[in-house]
């Protein structure tokens, strides 16, 4: 037997945040012997998977959050949900006086990136979505207990992004006006059957958005449309790069082909329109691409809606006492990636990139971790799965890194063992947390539209 394997059960690992990266580092630990305290914000361990995956993605979700609770379901893994680092724990205390060989934070990044318009933000909800609560909204609002903040879609919206997930913001807006404008007509469907295409619904009941009275939601991208991070192709030689640019631009079409919005490229957003308090427009300022860059124009357009989602992006939450740099936490191991200025701190996943475009997602996962899903959701499934895969055999790496560092420290006590034991199971008992962790899922996994439809038909 392995001399490591004997010893790791003197080890207690904490890890906060229990969807991709942290159940897979979870995981590993746990397979290695050592034993690993998972702590969750949520009830659910699943993250973006839940909340930031669109609701329509029924099958993937279902086999990714199964893959999740395959992980954690583990002996050696003890969960811990509904607490939330920096608020329920404090980090200081936690990594100074709970007596954990190694902290590992997979927190993810649920914070939006904010619109740059100065002042823009007063308007937040008075005109004006961030992209993170509006899909949270739209995954859940169906639910019958469904108590959180509520939106009103309108037609006619400003969609600025230019990721992939704003192409999901613009697929959701259009999948609620043509419903809702359906529905006033006498004629039923729901998002499953407008996802295939919402062109080919309206079309078999013989009507166009003009009968409907539903003006298209416009995405306003600040770069052309062959940038849009929508191909897996690495731009590595003139041949891919003219290759990934058409495929691009055949993704983009076909999109807009099937889900009737509106796309305008070259177009930043320099200032707001406000009228009786109220976000009602943006002013845009045209842009051009010179060697790869943005440079603005002296042309300047104004656009009036009374709805503007921003979806540009996501970054970690800051959590009080951990060093920052930039959008991002401070790590001083690139290998290990070890919050600066602690030795058992390790960052997984987007907290240690900040960014949330495709190519620097696929680029760290093969090195070190997983990136946050804000801007993959609206790959094929098949190639999800595949950037999944490849970014659990980065955390793989990471984890061999972090196992490595543990295993040269210090054996816990007894003392401290049973000292962790007792402040977890307080914490559990908190949120009504039996210690089985399917009764749990099973008890709060949240209603499923696929199923309420099924018992509406």
């Amino acid at each position: 037997m392995d001399n490591s394997l004997l010893h790791s059960g003197h080890h207690f690992i904490a890890i906060f945040g229990g969807s991709v990266a942290g159940s897979e580092a979870a995981s590993r630990l746990a397979q290695r012997g050592f034993r690993v305290v998972v702590f969750e914000q949520n009830y659910l361990p699943y993250g973006k998977i839940e909340d930031g995956l669109p609701k329509w993605h029924v099958k993937l979700r279902d086999k990714e959050e199964g893959r999740i609770n395959d992980k954690l379901d583990h002996d050696n893994i003890r969960y811990v949900p509904g607490i939330r680092l920096g608020d329920d724990v404090d980090f200081e205390d936690l990594v100074q006086n709970w007596g954990f060989t190694a902290v590992l934070i997979a927190t993810g990044a649920w914070k939006d990136r904010p619109l740059p318009i100065e002042g823009i933000d007063s308007y937040v909800d008075r005109g004006l979505i961030y992209q993170n609560p509006f899909i949270y909204w739209y995954n859940h609002f169906h639910e019958p207990d469904y108590s959180g903040q509520v939106y009103e879609v309108k037609d006619d919206a400003i969609v600025v992004g230019g990721g992939l997930a704003s192409i999901d913001v613009v697929k959701a807006l259009m999948f609620e006006t043509v419903e809702k404008a359906l529905r006033e007509r006498g004629i039923e469907t729901n998002l499953l059957e407008l996802d295939r295409s919402i062109s080919k619904v309206l079309e078999q009941n013989g009507v166009t958005l003009t009968d409907l009275g539903v003006k298209p939601c416009t995405l306003y991208y600040r770069r052309r449309d062959v940038d849009m991070p929508l191909s897996t192709i690495e731009k590595d030689s003139p041949e891919n790069i003219e290759k990934a640019e058409r495929v691009t631009k055949k993704i983009l079409e076909n999109a807009m082909s099937k889900f009737l919005f509106k796309f305008v490229p070259c177009h930043a957003p320099i200032d707001k329109i406000v009228e009786n308090d109220q976000l009602v427009g943006i002013k845009f300022q045209q842009t051009k691409i010179e060697n790869g860059k943005v440079v603005p124009t002296d042309k300047f357009f104004e656009y009036r809606s009374e709805l503007v989602i921003s979806s540009i992006g996501s970054i970690p939450e800051k959590i009080e006492g951990m060093p920052s740099e930039g959008s991002t936490f401070k790590i001083s191991d690139p290998k290990s990636c070890k919050l600066d200025g602690y030795d058992n701190v390790f960052m997984l996943g987007n907290a240690v990139t900040g960014r949330g475009n495709i190519k620097d997602s696929l680029d760290h996962g093969r090195e070190i971790s997983i990136e946050v899903m804000d801007n993959e959701l609206n790959w094929q499934e098949e190639d999800y799965e595949n950037w999944l895969r490849g970014s659990e055999e980065g955390i793989s790496e990471q984890v061999d890194q972090i196992a490595d560092h543990i295993s040269r420290q210090k054996f816990m006590t007894d003392e401290v063992i049973q000292s962790i034991l007792q402040k977890t199971e307080d914490l559990q008992r908190k949120v009504g947390y039996e210690g089985d962790y399917r009764k749990w899922v099973e008890k709060n996994l949240p209603k499923r539209l696929e199923d309420i439809l099924e018992i509406n038909h």
